[in-house]
């Protein structure tokens, strides 16, 4: 009897001491290697951050940042009720992997590189938006794949750099390590009436050697995209840009028409021309050139995506080119990145593959076991899998991200599957295009596409194959992470105010105040005679009339669009006014009765076939307008 007495009491010791271990905290991506021991560490205000090397001072300061820490960041040993970062020898660790110990009386981060503390901090940030305390335990973690990333299609669609530097933090805050950014496209004739000439074409970069190449409706100057890309490079997030030539080249075309190719079509650069590789030539030399090159960044992409071969001559000289182009930028120090193309245009001119990253994105194109057979580092990006175009009928709208996390990795190269963590795949990217020119799709629009892909992108690119947490629980989980410190592209925000005054900030200038989907919208208004062009609230982003500066209709702009229901108010009416936005309508209603619901417009192509025109609206909160009906009790909420 005493005897079992004893067995009994030792098995509830164990199972108290058993349920008193921390379980894993919940990351994107998920921490690799979790040992739980007990208790908690209690980060306050006045904690204090330590540095163990002055290159680590960037990191810390950051950290004492987003941690909300008053105090400065200090070089030093680790103190109790601190948090301690320090680089060490452990080669498995990597360049990005990194310990966390995190015990009562503090935390401790160690990595090889500042890039693995920062990644390390992130973990911190996470675990602190879900739990006052953090968690003791042991994280040891390492990512999968190199390069994590993502690319964006600015040369159809003008991407402001602000959006562009916005993104960097949420990419940093979710370990995203490459931003790919495609400066140069064009839309679809079909789009433009079947005429090249009307067709939209856009070059992104300021140009002096060229002047009237770069796009008039928004551009990044030299200088500030040089400075993005250092910025970038401080938060962990390697810029790749991309110039797309000889197809997808209609920009320089319209620039400079003697290059065309009346055979292909005005998007093609015409290959058999020897004014065309000079003209690569000067384009690039004025970007990665220099002392002080515009590209400051290890690698470039030069493009070669879908160009003709119906020509065998014309495909040898598409070989050529792509092997000059790759030859040119390795001469100035840059690693050559480009799309697969080479089975599609397959010939017998060699082209260089050591040292050179291919974006596999579609097996007809670049059929993955030839490409890893001629030795090329592959992206893996697939078209199927991972595409994004914005309400275009194809390819995604919105990722199927259940379909991603439970099923594919970066080992998933279309219908090939390779050993997971092949040393040839270099990692995984998902891509959003802005096929459709003229579509509506606003800034506020792509990115609320972009975050849900970027998170689930993020867990599988870096954790490829999940360990403890199904998709209902992590999708649940990864809503309450949010964008990272100083970060609101979704508008999470509300804003009331019993009375609305004219020409007032609620937001200080750096910041971004808007309120996104799915919203609601309410005041009371006394109207008064008000000008066209008047605004309710505005933002760098977009602009809700009172009065539209054409028609003094109600209604928005953004992104170069003007939407109006039909409605406009009366001077000496009262009247109660709904907006609400979701991701796919913007409604008006007045007293309660639905003026107009802005559903998806319709746009006619040259074959008369239709596509959609999306009217949605992002809500601005950061500046009312000068306008002089009385405005009460406005409130903005989420719903």
């Amino acid at each position: 009897m005493m005897k079992t007495n004893f067995v009994l009491l030792l098995m509830a010791v164990c199972l108290q001491v058993q349920a008193a271990v921390n379980k894993k905290p919940f990351t994107v991506p998920e921490l690799k290697e979790w040992k739980g021991s007990e208790g908690t560490f209690a980060l306050t205000p006045t904690s204090t951050v330590t540095y163990a090397d002055v290159t680590l001072e960037d990191v810390a300061q950051q950290a004492t940042q987003w941690l909300g820490i008053t105090s400065k960041a200090t070089l030093g040993k680790a103190t109790d009720g601190g948090i301690h970062l320090k680089t060490v020898k452990n080669k498995k660790l990597g360049e990005e992997g990194y310990q966390m110990d995190i015990r009562t009386k503090g935390v401790v981060i160690t990595a090889q590189t500042a890039k693995g503390l920062r990644w390390g901090v992130q973990s911190l940030l996470q675990m602190a938006t879900q739990e006052k305390d953090f968690p003791c335990g042991l994280a040891t973690d390492v990512p999968d794949y190199a390069l994590r990333g993502f690319m964006i299609d600015c040369g159809r669609k003008n991407i402001p750099l602000d959006y562009l530097r916005q993104l960097v933090n949420v990419m940093s805050y979710y370990k995203m390590n490459t931003l790919q950014v495609h400066l140069n496209d064009n839309g679809f004739k079909v789009y433009f009436n079947n005429d090249w000439s009307q067709t939209y074409s856009g070059f992104r970069i300021e140009s002096e050697w060229f002047p009237g190449l770069t796009s008039r409706d928004g551009f990044y100057s030299k200088d500030d995209f040089r400075n993005f890309i250092r910025e970038a490079a401080s938060k962990g997030v390697e810029i790749i840009p991309e110039i797309d030539a000889p197809a997808h080249a209609l920009a320089f075309n319209h620039y400079r028409p003697s290059l065309s190719c009346e055979k292909y079509g005005a998007d093609h650069l015409d290959l058999q021309n020897p004014a065309v590789v000079p003209f690569l030539d000067s384009l690039w030399t004025e970007y990665i050139g220099g002392d002080n090159p515009v590209f400051d960044c290890p690698r470039v992409h030069i493009g070669t995506d879908e160009y003709n071969n119906q020509d065998s001559v014309v495909v040898e000289l598409f070989r050529q080119l792509t092997d000059h182009l790759i030859h040119t930028v390795e001469s100035y120090g840059k690693q050559a990145v480009m799309w697969g193309a080479l089975t599609h245009a397959k010939g017998q001119t060699p082209v260089k593959s050591e040292n050179v990253v291919m974006d596999m994105w579609y097996n007809g194109y670049a059929e993955p076991n030839e490409m890893k057979k001629q030795g090329y580092q592959m992206v893996s990006i697939p078209d199927g899998y991972i595409y994004i175009v914005p309400a275009a009928g194809y390819y995604y709208d919105y990722l199927n991200c259940r379909f991603l996390y439970e099923r594919w990795t970066p080992s998933q190269i279309g219908n090939v599957k390779f050993e997971e963590r092949d040393p040839q795949i270099l990692g995984g990217m998902f891509a959003v295009w802005n096929d459709v020119v003229t579509n509506g799709i606003s800034v506020g629009d792509i990115h609320h596409r972009v975050f849900p892909a970027l998170q689930v992108m993020a867990q599988k690119t870096w954790h490829a194959v999940n360990d403890t947490v199904g998709y209902g629980q992590w999708d649940k989980q990864r809503r309450m992470l949010g964008e990272g410190p100083g970060c609101n592209e979704l508008g999470n925000t509300q804003l009331q105010t019993a009375v609305l005054r004219p020409v007032t900030s609620f937001a200080p200038d750096s910041q971004l105040r808007q309120l996104g989907y799915d919203y609601q919208v309410d005041f009371d208004i006394e109207w008064a005679n008000e000008k066209e062009g008047t605004t309710l609230m505005e933002s760098p982003r977009s602009k809700f009339y009172l009065s539209d500066p054409i028609g003094g209709w109600m209604g928005f702009s953004r992104d170069g669009y003007l939407f109006t229901f039909h409605y406009k108010g009366r001077p000496g009416h009262k009247e109660h006014i709904t907006i609400k936005g979701t991701n796919h309508s913007t409604a008006l209603y007045v007293d309660g009765k639905e003026i107009e619901t802005l559903h998806y417009g319709v746009g006619r192509k040259a074959d008369n076939s239709t596509y959609k025109i999306v009217r949605t609206l992002v809500f601005p909160l950061q500046n009312s307008g000068d306008f002089r009906s009385k405005v009460t009790g406005f409130k903005a909420n989420k719903i």
